[in-house]
């Protein structure tokens, strides 16, 4: 419970002031403890946010495999995958703040398994496409998964810092139908 408090604190400060800026005290104080108590659970900043990443990380392919077993057909299996990705950007947009801003941050070993579990999620991705088009090269269908995605994890930053705020309701359709046009989309003249 505390650990968990402890990596939503981190979240929330490493999206806002980056984590260079931030203390074991800060966090610490956002999820309830001293600075110290933060070593009951963590061996250091670095740990937690090495855990943050890596947790989120094994549960975006875990949610992606559970929702291609769900279904045979692969447009259906398509959708739901923009679904829950739709989702995971809307609710967890500190997240991929902190993913952007501070992977380097990572150690070596933690960024090279971060890496490892987003190549399997593409793949998992490139997998559903191919079955939906299997002419078009596996090097194109990576290509339109990781468009997708900087489409749909540009979430945090757009629905937020441009003026007036998107909520997340008008936002998700959205989101859904420009991201399925973007994996399905027929290249002219070709």
């Amino acid at each position: 419970m505390r650990r968990q408090a402890l990596l939503s604190a981190a979240a929330s400060l490493f999206a806002v002031n980056g984590f260079n800026r931030v203390s074991l005290e800060d966090l610490g104080a956002a999820a309830g403890v001293s600075g110290p108590a933060v070593y009951r659970h963590f061996p250091g900043k670095q740990a937690v946010l090495g855990d943050l990443l890596l947790t989120v990380s094994r549960d975006l392919l875990a949610g992606g495999q559970s929702v291609v077993a769900e279904t045979t057909d692969p447009l259906e299996a398509l959708r739901r995958l923009v679904a829950f990705q739709v989702d995971f950007a809307l609710s967890k947009p500190d997240v991929i703040r902190v993913q952007d801003r501070d992977f380097s941050n990572l150690a070596t070993q933690e960024q090279a398994e971060v890496r490892a579990l987003q190549r399997t999620y593409v793949e998992l991705w490139v997998q559903v496409l191919a079955r939906l088009d299997p002419a078009i090269d596996a090097a194109e269908l990576r290509m339109r998964a990781h468009a997708t995605f900087g489409l749909i994890n540009s979430t945090p930053h757009s629905v937020r810092n441009h003026g007036r705020r998107i909520a997340p309701k008008a936002a998700r359709p959205l989101l859904e139908s420009m991201a399925l046009a973007a994996l399905t989309a027929k290249v002219p003249g070709i």
